[in-house]
């Protein structure tokens, strides 16, 4: 590699560089100088010396054009995956200062060094354009995902939960790299667009069947799409709060990106139809068969959870089946609705979760019925729940509203006079509609059941109040403000050429 290779390879990764040093940085202060300190200033510290990174990578993003490509295209930067990287970088931060308050581990700089590692595995994932990195980036998010979901070593149920995440991971990896060994064979390399032109020379061909089946089979499961979430449940549920925070909204967001990017740039041509009438085989129908069976499996599981970490897991499975919807139209305004609908539900999780943490901590559990009298006991905390609650319902002018909104009415820009996507919208619809019935029992647990009379006060820090409030207002932003960001999101689109 020449000097000029090498100094474009070190202007365009520096934002990957400037994370895993300040990963190694919070991990050698927490080791060296505050192994003995108290836990909270230890996360506080090892939080802010990696959140520090994290905006110093941010800058780099916003006012430096590391706009390129590397290495005959393996790792492409672009306007839109350096839009990605942002959002990543804030969930992460967002991420660090949730674990501030939390005392499930004395392990302080490896967890924040995990979460950042996470973090750079997305960023490589976002920019990747070759099935190798692809898959290299993916793992490095996997295996330091299953680790943190294990972090909390006095909870029995975590490791449990560690393992069958590990074992479902593993098995959707051989599943993936197959479907990749598979591709490798019929185009003869790794690269997006060579492979695309593979693709077009063998339509339908029975290994690009394969291929395309044990590919939706590999990313359903980092997804959390049915049939391919059985791990949610127990990781969501077992796996401390800002693991699970962590797992349920930045990897779905640098997944759902990846997986759009390999479908339109990797498999264009093998799109097929879906339509009974003029059936064509292809990814949109494997995809339209995951996204009906999530959104039916899901929203109907959710209604019988008694716990709110679960009932978020099985969400997650339906709000899954919803984006994947997006997939089916694959356009440019599809993808834009992607991202906003993946941004939008990210934050509102987060909110979730930040507000389980202090729950937790003082009720000791995740029990949707112990959260009676939250709004009398801790009435802050009950109105951003009120917020995130009734965003992830899709009810305005909340972002989550728009969120649907714009995912459907891209999908009848596509074809409006298609039967199969009203159908779907129309499916779609009703599964919000039952999505009304769990949502609302928390919300008439927080608001309307009587808390017990010896019932104490939730107190909560100012650094929590203040995190949770932060994200509260980035739901109502983004709900009140949809176009001008969705508009911004198509420019970026369009600049990058997809």
């Amino acid at each position: 590699m020449s000097i000029i290779d090498f100094g474009q390879l070190l202007r365009l990764l520096w934002p990957e560089i400037t994370i895993i040093l300040a990963a190694l940085l919070a991990l050698s202060v927490d080791l060296v100088a505050l192994r003995h300190s108290r836990l909270r200033l230890r996360f506080l510290a090892a939080t802010s010396i990696a959140s520090i990174g994290c905006l110093i990578a941010l800058d780099e993003l916003l006012h430096t054009s590391t706009q390129g490509a590397l290495l005959d295209k393996i790792l492409v930067s672009t306007p839109l995956t350096q839009l990605v990287q942002i959002a990543l970088l804030v969930i992460a931060i967002l991420t660090l200062f949730l674990a501030v308050d939390t005392d499930f581990t004395e392990h302080v700089g490896e967890f924040v060094l995990l979460i950042l590692l996470a973090t750079t595995g997305m960023m490589f994932l976002v920019v990747a354009q070759d099935l190798l990195v692809l898959f290299l980036s993916l793992e490095l998010l996997s295996l330091s995902a299953y680790i943190l979901a294990g972090f909390d070593k006095l909870r029995p149920r975590s490791s449990e939960a560690a393992l069958k995440y590990f074992l479902f991971g593993g098995m959707s990896a051989a599943f993936l790299l197959f479907g990749f060994s598979l591709l490798y064979g019929l185009a003869n390399s790794t690269n997006f667009v060579e492979i695309a032109c593979a693709v077009q020379g063998h339509p339908f061909s029975s290994i690009l069947i394969l291929a395309i089946v044990t590919t939706v089979i590999g990313f359903g499961f980092k997804l959390a799409a049915a049939p391919f979430h059985f791990w949610a449940p127990d990781v969501y549920q077992a796996a401390p709060i800002p693991s699970a925070a962590f797992i349920a909204s930045g990897s779905k967001v640098a997944s759902f990106f990846i997986f759009f990017q390999l479908l339109v740039l990797a498999f264009a041509g093998a799109e097929g139809v879906a339509s009974p009438v003029h059936f064509q085989s292809g990814w949109v129908p494997v995809l339209v068969a995951v996204a009906v069976v999530s959104m039916i499996l899901g929203n109907l599981i959710a209604i019988t959870q008694t716990s709110l970490r679960r009932l978020l897991a099985y969400s997650a499975v339906a709000h899954a089946g919803y984006m994947l919807l997006a997939y089916v139209a694959h356009s440019e305004q599809s993808l834009a609705a992607l991202l906003y609908y993946v941004v939008t539900y990210a934050l509102a999780t987060l909110g979730i979760f930040g507000i389980l943490a202090v729950t937790e901590k003082q009720l000791g559990n995740d029990r949707i019925a112990d959260l009676a009298g939250l709004n009398r006991r801790a009435p802050f905390l009950s109105a951003c729940l009120f917020v995130f609650i009734l965003s992830l319902a899709g009810i305005p002018p909340l972002s989550g509203f728009f969120a649907k909104f714009f995912l459907f009415v891209s999908l009848l820009t596509v074809d409006p006079g298609s039967k199969l996507l009203l159908w779907l919208i129309i499916l779609a619809i009703g599964m919000s509609a039952v999505s009304l019935y769990y949502y609302l029992r928390v919300l008439k647990s927080a608001f309307v059941a009587e808390a017990s009379a010896e019932a104490d006060p939730i107190q909560s820090t100012v650094l929590m109040r203040l995190l949770i409030g932060i994200l509260a207002g980035g739901v109502i932003v983004l709900g009140c403000a949809p176009e001008l960001i969705l508009n911004q999101i198509l420019k970026v689109i369009q600049a990058s050429g997809l």
